[in-house]
């Protein structure tokens, strides 16, 4: 029996990072090649960065080692000042987690960055991080999706066996972590499908727009 849910935040309670990346990059001239070098590999700048193995100061730095011979004048700092203005909530899923509060237990996993000043919690106004009880965040744990134990560390710390969980994300690698532990997972391309498979995992009546 499934009793706990488990969210990624960005690009299933907020618009997708990732597809803000893409534009950002072809907005500023840095080719796609460039930009999966900087993005994509497991042990890529980025990924050091989620981890917490590059400070916020060297992966601008790493940043601008690869957009400017690809020709961008587009600077590390520029797009550290970008990246941190967030991106806006999608209701639709903050008003299912809403109510599934008391229901089940709740819980998120984030790839996420540190920040040289507190980071900010807050998205259009919209607190997420204090909905759950659980959140897990990569730069601080050391791991990062589809690590598997992130996974673990989101499950141990709400008390529940990965079984009894379901996990939403938006990334396919990213379900595939979870899947090997045993978890139900959802991936959302769309919002309302995803609310559609959530309730009928959960058995529970969920609010659709």
């Amino acid at each position: 029996m499934l009793n706990a849910a488990i969210f990624d935040i960005g690009g299933v309670l907020t618009h997708s990072p990732v597809t803000a990346i893409i534009d950002f990059c072809r907005t500023h001239g840095i080719p796609d090649e460039t930009r999966f070098a900087i993005f994509g590999p497991e042990d890529g700048p980025w990924s050091r960065f989620e981890r917490s193995e590059l400070t916020p100061a060297e992966f601008a730095a790493v940043f601008e080692e690869h957009a400017r011979p690809a020709g961008s004048a587009v600077s590390g700092e520029e797009f550290m000042r970008w990246f941190f203005q967030g991106f806006g909530p999608r209701p639709e899923m903050i008003a299912v987690v809403r109510h599934l509060r008391g229901k089940v237990r709740l819980g998120a996993i984030t790839n996420n960055v540190a920040r040289d000043e507190p980071p900010e919690r807050r998205t259009s106004g919209v607190a997420i991080h204090e909905l759950f009880e659980v959140v897990v965040e990569s730069a601080i744990a050391g791991v990062r999706k589809p690590e598997p134990r992130i996974y673990q560390i989101a499950c141990e710390q709400l008390g529940v066996e990965p079984q009894q969980a379901v996990f939403l994300d938006d990334m396919g690698a990213n379900l595939k972590g979870a899947r090997a532990l045993g978890m139900t997972t959802i991936k959302v391309d769309h919002t309302l499908s995803a609310i559609g498979e959530l309730e009928a995992a959960l058995g529970i009546p969920l609010p659709r727009p």
